[in-house]
């Protein structure tokens, strides 16, 4: 994956794994699953110029970081998506292909993958984007001092990085610039290859270049902070970006610099708009389509509103469950798993799982887009799902059977732990729509039927940039379990969420058999595809089995766009998704 919800719900979305707000529907059950167009053909005339108006669904601001290699929340990659763009274009399997920004080569034999970089590619400064850029987009995410969360184990496969990202060596020796730093190609060397090589979002290096003359001096550590990132970004997108709103909005303007199609539109802004107030803005006809999350309890008001034509397709975002088990170490780089953990014994992780009813959960709040997630792989993978596996169905005499077998005895009507000290559960949370709070305290009553004594954090649901502070803090105390998403993704990749030395690991599980399921998924064995999904399969049973995270709720994401709106795809490896968007009409369309 690489960072986790709703990047973008498709066109030029982050391929990478990106952390998301969490969703639930709405007021009336239906178990129907939805059906809808991933495109809309208007074949009306385009205007000249005007201004494309998107809403950004969320009840938090955005944090306001715009390089794609050091964000870690998917609104903040809604928010720039106008000024972001993948080195790469991609089939409609998401396996790279030539043509966009950089060609891409992939040598088996040789272990190398060559990125050769267009000749007219230039920043929207006008200087060239050339090798150097690239090299040094895998420092940003690799550095000791970044603050990138994007790491995995995956990057650790080129040569010379474990000893760049432990701080032993200042450069990466696998990585080689055959023609000089302002060449056009890039050679990474790998110890070993992977299938998962072939896909957007895998995570093995960096898909995207930073500007290594406007950054070159800024300290790896404050490059987030920076006027660099947060103001003044240069891009080789569609886009630039022309000003920020902190939290709130962002506006673009056309690259004169860019490579591609000249983009049809003069202007481009983005608003953040909270999930009550959105459905009253489409009313209104303020926006043109959304991004983020929209919340399924909106879809049957929505999908009435005039004047609007709605998509949707296979989400890309689930959620989850997952567990306090152990902390980051730092200094070795690495995840640790601590079996004192107030959450450490598996069958007290079983037992919550069996607890919940989320398949009423997601009948009575999903109206038909929403349905219990039952592994760590979506369906959003195709043949990689595992169709076999059943997840954690309601099973309340099975969650007290495991509780009793695991020595958590009730005294009064709640347990205690298995040495009988009094057993409260700290749960984490993000605040959100009014049914996913329904949602959430449904699942305190459910553990309370078998005993558990759940509280949230803060005695309530947490605002989300706070609550994803807290899980990617190195150690913490303050929580024993959390609901989150993830937007995963376009590469089936799971080292880069779950791995031994990846950050977004937040739960901090480790075990042997974890990491050789990740290595032989990721392996050059499975470039022969039975053997892949062998691989697949046994870990995603594996993980059903430790429960150390929770499949929770996977769906249909849908989009709301203004009839007026023209080459709309929600199609993710569509790369020129910005430059070729036009508008019909100077206005809204209302009918």
């Amino acid at each position: 994956m690489s960072k986790s919800k709703l990047a973008l719900a498709g066109m030029a979305a982050l391929s990478v794994l990106t952390l998301a707000a969490c969703s639930n529907g709405g007021q009336s059950s239906s178990d129907k699953t939805v059906k809808l167009p991933k495109a809309y053909n208007n074949t009306q005339k385009a205007v000249k110029g005007g201004t494309l108006k998107i809403a950004e669904v969320n009840d938090t601001p955005f944090t306001g970081i715009s390089d794609p290699n050091l964000l870690s929340n998917a609104e903040d990659g809604d928010v720039f998506s106008p000024s972001t763009q993948d080195l790469f274009n991609t089939t409609k399997d998401y396996k790279f292909t030539n043509g966009g920004p950089a060609n891409f080569k992939l040598d088996k034999s040789a272990k190398t993958i060559t990125i050769t970089l267009r000749d007219n590619l230039k920043w929207s400064d006008g200087q060239p984007v050339n090798a150097k850029d690239v090299e040094y987009a895998q420092e940003v995410m690799a550095a000791p001092d970044s603050t990138s969360q994007n790491y995995s184990d995956a990057m650790g496969q080129i040569e010379g990085m474990d000893a760049f990202h432990t701080g032993k060596s200042k450069t990466i020796s696998g990585i080689e610039l055959p023609d000089g730093d302002n060449g056009k190609k890039v050679v990474i060397h790998f110890k070993e290859m992977s299938p998962m090589m072939e896909y957007a979002g895998a995570g093995y290096f960096s898909e995207y270049a930073e500007p290594y003359h406007a950054i070159k001096d800024v300290p790896m550590a404050k490059l987030a902070s920076s006027t660099q990132v947060r103001k003044n970004p240069l891009t080789y997108a569609p886009y630039k970006l022309d000003k920020v709103v902190a939290g709130e909005s962002t506006t673009f303007s056309p690259n004169k610099y860019y490579w591609g199609n000249k983009p049809k539109v003069d202007h481009v802004s983005v608003q953040v708009v909270s999930d009550s107030a959105i459905e009253q803005a489409l009313k209104s006809h303020k926006y043109d389509f959304t991004l983020g999350t929209l919340p399924t309890s909106k879809y049957p008001d929505i999908k009435k509103t005039s004047g609007y034509k709605i998509l949707g397709e296979r989400s890309r975002s689930f959620g989850y469950f997952g567990f306090n088990l152990g902390h980051f170490d730092t200094k070795k780089a690495e995840n640790v798993s601590d079996k004192n953990k107030k959450m450490a014994n598996v069958k007290l992780r079983q037992a919550m799982a069996y607890a919940i009813n989320q398949d009423e959960v997601s009948k009575k709040f999903g109206n038909g887009l929403d349905e219990r997630a039952t592994t760590l792989v979506p369906k959003f993978y195709g043949k990689l799902h595992n169709d076999k596996e059943k997840g954690f169905p309601l099973n309340i005499k099975k969650a007290n059977k495991l509780l009793d077998e695991a020595g958590y005895k009730k005294s009064g009507k709640w347990r205690q732990t298995p040495d009988g000290k009094p057993l409260t559960i700290k749960f984490a949370c993000m605040k959100g729509s009014s049914t996913l709070q329904a949602a959430e305290d449904d699942y305190l009553q459910q553990w309370k039927k078998v005993g558990l004594n759940v509280k949230y954090v803060s005695g309530k649901p947490m605002e989300m940039n706070s609550f994803y502070s807290m899980l990617q803090a190195p150690s913490s105390d303050k929580y024993d379990m959390y609901l989150a998403a993830w937007s995963v993704a376009t590469a089936p990749e799971q080292s880069q969420a779950y791995g031994k030395g990846a950050q977004m690991n937040m739960g901090h599980f480790v075990s042997d058999k974890n990491t050789q399921y990740l290595n032989n998924m990721d392996s050059a064995k499975a470039f022969n595809s039975s053997y892949q999904k062998k691989q697949f399969d046994g870990w995603q049973k594996y993980m059903n089995e430790q429960a150390a995270y929770i499949p929770r709720n996977e769906g249909i994401d849908y989009m709301p766009i203004n009839k007026r709106v023209k080459n709309y795809t929600s199609l993710t490896q569509n790369q020129e998704f910005f430059a070729d968007i036009a508008l019909t009409s100077n206005s809204a369309a209302t009918k």
